[in-house]
């Protein structure tokens, strides 16, 4: 039965191991292999990460709490049916190694792509510095914010973005990496209060991403690249992974895990976010 299920998933968009281990259906043990900068890392320290995620999260909102200015926003989408705190996952993945780095001023988030209302009440609650629960246009003018996701969380993104928009509320950059589009929805127009705009894609196989994307007004938006990338030329093993991702939606898979593909994106993101600090220089310790 849930051989004839991923079959017709696959048509629309959804990602079969997502798919298995939403029914339980994941092999024993913990997931493994984080993606670091360099590349993999071990199976401990996917442990690890899942360990600390929760009170990792909790440390930065505490801290963006602390700010007169509302902190940058970085909120990331998780595609299909993955958890947020898969360490498995890129976008959490790249979530953690920024929370570890920005200690201060900034807020990072991870949300399932089917919470995309609470995102987007967590940015109107960080906006709101004077918590008088409606928001100021100084308030908006003031938005520093960055979202990126992969498939269907792709789609969300700019789902979120254009909502947002209804708010005038700006957007710093968005990212794209292998978006499906969930049906009603348009991944390919980026909506105009978006400064910048980045699309990351492979093209074969039953599951695959979004191959444009385009602004809504020529003017507003910068289009940083539409990347595409092969994987039938340069295959990759998918450390971590369950059988059934690498074989049903092999290549979209080989995207999600590839670090030449989230170092670019983490990059980008990166250079949107407040320097960091010295560790000394942040306890007070003179040289």
């Amino acid at each position: 039965m849930f051989w004839s299920v991923c079959a017709s998933l696959l048509c629309s968009g959804v990602n079969c191991g997502d798919v298995f281990a939403g029914a339980g259906l994941t092999p024993a043990g913990p997931a493994a292999a984080v993606l670091t900068m360099a590349g993999l890392a071990t199976r401990q320290d996917a442990k690890v990460v899942r360990q600390n995620f929760s009170s990792n999260e909790a440390a930065a909102a505490k801290t963006s709490g602390e700010h007169a200015n509302p902190p940058t926003i970085v909120i990331g989408f998780v595609g299909g049916f993955v958890r947020r705190d898969n360490a498995v996952h890129s976008p959490v993945q790249i979530a953690v190694r920024l929370r570890s780095a920005h200690l201060s001023g900034v807020h990072v988030e991870v949300f399932e792509n089917h919470r995309r209302q609470d995102a987007y009440r967590k940015i109107l609650q960080l906006l709101d510095t004077a918590h008088t629960g409606m928001l100021s246009a100084a308030e908006k003018r003031g938005a520093r914010i960055i979202i990126y996701g992969m498939s269907w969380g792709g789609s969300e993104t700019l789902a979120l973005a254009r909502e947002l928009k209804t708010q005038k509320i700006p957007v710093l950059l968005t990212i794209q990496v292998d978006s499906v589009a969930k049906a009603g929805q348009n991944d390919e127009v980026i909506p105009a209060n978006v400064a910048e705009a980045a699309n990351f894609y492979q093209t074969n196989g039953l599951l695959h991403g979004r191959p444009q994307i385009r602004a809504e007004e020529q003017g507003r938006t910068r289009i940083l690249g539409n990347f595409r990338y092969d994987y039938e030329a340069n295959s990759l093993r998918c450390q971590g992974y369950p059988w059934y991702d690498r074989v049903f939606t092999k290549y979209h898979t080989e995207i999600e895990c590839d670090p030449a593909v989230w170092n670019r994106v983490e990059q980008m993101i990166r250079e949107k976010l407040p320097p960091v600090q010295d560790k000394e220089a942040r306890s007070g310790k003179a040289e």
